[in-house]
């Protein structure tokens, strides 16, 4: 007899999406509302005015000591030595093998570093990067259940919130982050987000977590935004999603980062096997796609490359948008190209894919 599944987490919001309507879902071990009035319309509503998210589920490590940064740097694929306080830096944690444990955004503050990591992998990352703490004069925290984090995002985001917070947003550049306070509750600003707008990330203790919900869904200008909306936003980007464009099993060359794997920096987790993959040649890489029609493609679909199959859909969705079908697979180096064509096999038919350039959406206001 199996043993009974864990019980689903909650954020400090739930009883907040229920009130509001919104259809809960499991993800990530987690209770999670998917949409409020229909993902269609939340998608939207984020594109062209402004969206709200939790994603409190999330998790946030706290560096402390003399050699905070030193750690960071070690464990991170990207170059942390060069983050100045108040920056925000996109990066990823790798396995020797120099595949991925996680992608994790690193913030630099005056007196520690925060990690922040994907809901799935808290407690795989916490004990990845704690095995390489020894060799530091640094402490590691995990701050995850004294954290609630909201997402703001669209470009109505600046004029909607400013009234609430007493930092002036206008100056705080894109992955750049303030202290100040959310409807008088004190906050972590950051202009980050996952959906290709403007947009802002809200840091705040969950105790006040009806506080600042109530604060910026009573300007009236702001849609509640579920899980549905939020993938098919960072779909658009060619945002990578933990789990489905990413894993241990592929390297960040691989998967098209290698603009946050600085081989050059000096020695960190990972490193010498993607100097070694770089060397002999990259074998495949992700890359987006396009199919005709209403021909959409999911999660685990067949990729067949000549005929013979390679893998299989990393993402795909309808996007809502441009109202065409669009996903992600990793194909051979070779047609990693615009313009280039492989198969998906979609429900026992093989329909032609048309490899085309990242971000599939853009527009000329993105920050």
């Amino acid at each position: 007899m199996s043993a009974p599944a864990a019980p689903l987490r909650r954020t400090p919001f739930h009883d907040l999406h229920v009130a509001a309507g919104a259809k809960m879902v499991p993800f990530a071990g987690w209770e999670m509302p998917v949409q409020y009035t229909g993902g269609l319309a939340e998608h939207k509503a984020v594109r062209e005015a402004c969206g709200l998210f939790d994603v409190s589920h999330m998790g946030e490590f706290r560096v402390t000591g003399p050699q905070a940064l030193e750690f960071v740097n070690a464990v991170t694929s990207n170059d942390a030595s060069k983050l100045e306080v108040g920056q925000v830096q996109y990066s990823a944690f790798l396995t020797e093998q120099g595949t991925i444990v996680d992608d994790t955004l690193v913030y630099r503050a005056a007196d520690h570093v925060m990690l922040v990591v994907n809901a799935s992998n808290i407690a795989k990352d916490f004990a990845h990067i704690a095995a390489q703490l020894p060799r530091f004069d640094a402490r590691l925290e995990d701050v995850s259940d004294r954290t609630a984090l909201l997402a703001v995002q669209g470009p109505e985001v600046e004029r909607i919130l400013q009234p609430l917070v007493d930092v002036a947003l206008a100056p705080v550049g894109y992955y750049r982050f303030v202290t100040g306070t959310v409807a008088g509750v004190p906050a972590i600003i950051s202009r980050t987000g996952y959906t290709g707008e403007d947009g802002f990330e809200l840091y705040f203790d969950p105790a006040r977590a009806a506080t600042v919900w109530h604060a910026l869904l009573g300007t009236g200008a702001i849609t509640p935004a579920g899980l549905g909306a939020r993938d098919t936003l960072r779909l658009e980007m060619g945002f990578a999603l933990y789990g489905n464009d990413i894993d241990d099993t592929t390297t960040t060359l691989e998967a098209g980062l290698g603009w946050i794997t600085k081989l050059a920096k000096g020695d960190f987790t990972g490193r010498a096997a993607l100097e070694a993959q770089k060397a002999a040649g990259i074998p495949r890489r992700l890359v987006g796609f396009t199919l005709p029609e209403r021909n959409i493609a999911r999660h685990g679909m067949p990729v067949l490359v000549n005929g013979a199959p390679f893998g299989a859909v990393c993402s795909g969705t309808l996007s809502p948008t441009l109202n065409v079908p669009i996903g992600t697979a990793y194909v051979p180096t070779a047609l990693a190209v615009p313009g280039s064509t492989f198969e998906v096999e979609i429900r026992g038919k093989r329909v032609p894919a048309t490899v085309t350039k990242t971000p599939f959406y853009a527009h000329a206001s993105h920050k």
